[in-house]
């Protein structure tokens, strides 16, 4: 009996290594964020996800992917604050127009390497 609970553990452990890699310590809504990006076809550029300080608060920043698409600027909880960036006249949806001049404490919290 312990050699067929060994081999489910073993099964286990080897299937869980073949899911798609999400880095550990982020809110539950960015690995949620990171998984649809990593089911969807690759982006030219690729997608990615920043961490900010932005109005003494934590944020996450995640560019346009082309053109005149806005970028969305999420609050610590998953809210959709603004659009940075991108539309039409790329200056975003103008509800924060200062997030360039005043984000600090950058870090990529994810980038997608694939390649198109």
């Amino acid at each position: 009996m312990s050699k067929l609970y060994l081999s489910i553990a073993i099964f286990v452990i080897l299937l869980a290594g073949c899911a798609p890699s999400v880095p550990a310590g982020n809110p539950a809504w960015v690995d949620e964020l990171i998984r649809k990006f990593q089911n969807e076809p690759a982006g030219n550029p690729p997608h990615s996800i920043w961490r900010y300080d932005y109005n003494g608060k934590t944020v996450y920043y995640v560019p346009p992917q082309c053109c005149d698409q806005y970028s969305v600027l999420y609050d610590a909880s998953g809210e959709e604050i603004c659009a940075p960036d991108g539309g039409l006249t790329g200056r975003g949806d103008g509800r924060c127009p200062d997030f360039f001049e005043k984000r600090t404490g950058e870090k990529l919290v994810w980038q997608d390497t694939r390649t198109r």
